[in-house]
């Protein structure tokens, strides 16, 4: 509808800015984010260099509208796995599977995406204060299920870290609240704070390993090598559901 509403002018920057997003993105499929050059994608478009300018201010613009996309697509990935797998009898622990596999789904359709948030940085480039909210979002949907959890001796002391982190910044409670509210609670409250913790300790203990076992398979590591990806990351995810104590899906 709002599309619908905007005049000729609006519409044409808009597919403009699209069409840009679109080279630049090429260019980061082709040769990451080093490749990354106005220049060539003016000339690929037909336009000055100043011209160009009126889209976006700068490489760092793009790179911030490129990344913006990136997390926003795969939070919303991550959101669509977790509605669906919330329905029916599917268990914490299948659940958590499902989130995984969503995600390195996501990553493996969209490659040079996620390495342009998840790889190298790109030199000289910082990216906006905003995209920390846009990453939560990605994690967000694992917290609920950690919420759930009773974290064993294997992780005690990152739970005891994650509490001192929640009592020492905010916007992370808000952040576990948002996400897992059945965790949040009044601040003296023993069995909300665990609740919070276990949630922050189990999603931040899954981004690492969602990372680590994606990223190399996103980079070739694996070639020649025996296993699927996606065999290695559901042993992951099971090592760290038995840390956590996580229900086993109904029989």
């Amino acid at each position: 509808m709002e599309r619908a509403q905007q005049g000729p002018r609006a519409r044409y920057r808009e597919q403009t800015r699209a069409e840009i997003k679109d080279l630049a993105l090429r260019q980061l499929a082709e040769g990451g984010g080093t490749a990354l050059a106005l220049t060539r994608i003016a000339k690929e478009m037909g336009l000055s260099g100043p011209a160009l300018y009126r889209y976006f201010a700068g490489r760092d613009d793009l790179l911030n509208a490129l990344i913006r996309d990136a997390y926003d697509d795969a939070a919303a990935a991550m959101a669509r796995t977790a509605a669906r797998s919330a329905k029916g009898s599917r268990g914490v622990r299948a659940r958590l599977h499902d989130l995984a596999e969503a995600y390195r789904t996501w990553a493996i359709a969209e490659p040079h995406r996620y390495l342009l948030i998840q790889g190298a940085p790109v030199p000289g480039y910082v990216a906006p204060a905003d995209t920390l909210e846009r990453a939560r979002a990605v994690l967000g949907p694992f917290l609920p299920l950690f919420a759930t959890g009773s974290p064993g001796p294997a992780v005690a002391a990152t739970v005891d870290e994650m509490t001192a982190w929640l009592a020492a910044d905010g916007t992370v409670g808000a952040w576990v609240a948002r996400y897992a509210p059945e965790a949040a609670g009044p601040p003296d409250a023993p069995a909300g704070q665990a609740r919070a913790a276990s949630a922050l300790a189990g999603a931040v203990l899954a981004w690492t390993q969602l990372h680590g076992s994606v990223s190399l398979e996103v980079a070739g590591q694996f070639a020649g090598m025996a296993h699927r990806g996606g065999t290695l990351l559901g042993a992951h995810m099971e090592m760290l559901a038995d840390a956590f104590g996580l229900d086993q899906e109904p029989a």
